[in-house]
């Protein structure tokens, strides 16, 4: 049966390429692991998750035990790192599954302590990274409430300190003030983890953002002055973006982005063309109304699909390779274009909705600048009955 003409195109040469080319980045400094949560910001775990371990990664970021399950599934012989930790009764398949939980939390280690023991585990068989709230207040134990939780790691548990990672939640900033005073937290816990008498292995910090912009050196130090080796998670910018830095952009991003190739491509084709006359209402409620005779173009996308329901009357699609205007709102299944100034468009042919068109492209930062969110969240919207296929 053939689908309905709206795709998502996805590049895994393109997505390989990228992190390469961040591993080259971030060279002997740190461990480059690949963040595929969230079905791979979009575009398709499946597809994605072997395609970063076969240019290399060694290492894959994932939200929940669920998703790391299917991480698991496509790649055996990865780490697999479950960023939110194991909920309660998900610790035996966390374990049996071999995947890495971060806790911070009593409950969390209470939870893979009482699974390792009921499997019949040894001390220190259970790899755990330990998350560090360094001033973010979303998930971490603080530096000054570590001692319990420390006391958790010890020699006869079957609980090991493996890493240490934070947050850090302004590394867009371009100042990197906000950078500085996180890692300096970070720093104070890990002096307490070495008095404590634990030597964890990984000190993760810093995603996209850091990495680009030479941020990573730091992380670096404090990792190298501690015994550890560093960490970086990079996710946007696996899938060809650069996130936008305020107030100004450093020149290493600016110089990053020439070397990151966009992964994903989404798609759809012209369902059926009409012509209409001055006066004619387009869409709900009439926000568009033609002040000359026009020709519309319908396309079999709508805000079920993840077309933002905001991009009516304030953005294009390409369609011949020029800009056609999204006119009226964009409703559940579908949407319209305006192709008056376009020559021939007819049925079947092909819109690009995000990526590129012969001289002209649209970028995930595009839509977001019209409907005032982030990349990330255009990607992760993109819905589930759009299909992802491999180029």
């Amino acid at each position: 049966m053939n689908l309905r003409p709206c795709r998502v195109e996805i590049s895994t040469r393109a997505l390989a390429d990228n992190y390469r080319f961040l591993s080259n980045l971030a060279g002997s400094a740190a461990e480059v692991l690949a963040m595929v949560k969230a079905d791979a910001y979009g575009h398709s775990l499946a597809l994605c998750a072997p395609a970063a371990v076969r240019a290399g990664a060694r290492w894959l970021g994932v939200t929940s035990v669920e998703e790391a399950l299917q991480a698991r599934s496509l790649c055996p012989d990865a780490r697999v790192l479950v960023m939110t930790g194991c909920f309660p009764g998900e610790g035996a398949a966390a374990l049996r599954h071999n995947l890495t939980p971060v806790a911070w939390d009593q409950w969390q280690l209470d939870e893979l302590e009482g699974a390792a023991r009921s499997a019949g585990l040894g001390a220190g068989s259970v790899a755990v990274h330990l998350e560090i709230d360094s001033g973010m207040s979303r998930q971490g134990v603080a530096p000054e409430d570590l001692g319990p939780i420390l006391a958790r790691f010890g020699a006869e548990t079957p609980l090991r300190l493996e890493g240490v990672l934070t947050h850090l939640y302004a590394a867009d900033e371009s100042d990197g003030l906000t950078d500085h005073a996180q890692l300096a937290r970070l720093d104070e816990a890990l002096a307490r983890i070495a008095a404590a008498g634990l030597k964890p292995n990984w000190l993760s910090a810093g995603a996209s953002a850091t990495l680009l912009s030479g941020g990573l050196a730091q992380v670096a130090d404090i990792a190298a002055k501690r015994g550890m080796k560093a960490m970086i998670r990079p996710g946007l910018a696996l899938y060809g973006v650069a996130p936008q830095f305020v107030p100004d952009e450093p020149a290493a991003v600016t110089e990053a982005r020439k070397g990151l190739k966009p992964v994903l491509s989404w798609k759809a084709q012209v369902a059926s063309v009409r012509s209409v006359p001055v006066g004619a209402a387009v869409g709900y409620n009439g926000t568009f109304v033609a002040t000359e005779p026009m020709r519309l173009a319908l396309l079999p996308v709508g805000y079920a699909d993840g077309l933002d329901r905001r991009l009516g009357n304030r953005s294009s699609l390409l369609v011949r390779g020029q800009r056609a205007p999204l006119v009226g709102r964009v409703s559940m299944d579908l949407a319209v274009i305006d192709v008056t100034e376009i020559d021939g468009v007819e049925p079947g042919d092909e819109v690009v909705i995000l990526g590129a068109q012969g001289a002209e492209t649209i970028t995930a930062d595009e839509h977001a600048g019209a409907t005032g969110t982030i990349p990330w969240e255009v990607f992760t919207r993109i819905g589930a009955r759009v299909p992802r296929l491999p180029l």
